[in-house]
């Protein structure tokens, strides 16, 4: 919907594809939707679910067998965005690089876009 014709609204990288690729299989489903809500310290805060149905509204992004579909209100604040799977020592879990946040808490889980 928003965009430029023909290049995905997001990305993500060989190991977020592999992740996501492996929660399908294991939990049976179409994808996972991204989206955002308002909450936590900064104001926004990503949100990720298993998707059963994809909505006609969903933004469906498909890499190398991973799916996300990207909620229809999330899609102008998500336009741009690198999705990464990360581990180290003390966690893991996904990093979402996105040109549009303007500031982040430090947990680096809530985040700011300008137009909030």
């Amino acid at each position: 919907m928003f965009g430029i014709p023909g290049k995905a609204p997001i990305s993500m990288t060989p190991r977020a594809e592999a992740q996501i690729a492996r929660l399908m299989a294991k939990g049976g489903s179409k994808g996972l939707r991204i989206g955002v809500r308002k909450g936590g310290c900064a104001g926004m805060e990503y949100t990720m679910d298993y998707v059963d149905e994809i909505n006609p509204h969903d933004e469906v992004v498909e890499q190398n067998g991973a799916r996300v579909m990207i909620a229809p209100m999330a899609q102008m604040f998500l336009f741009g965005t690198e999705i990464d799977y990360a581990t180290d020592l003390l966690e893991s879990g996904f990093k979402f690089k996105n040109p549009n946040v303007v500031d982040a808490c430090g947990c680096g889980e809530s985040i700011k876009f300008a137009s909030q």
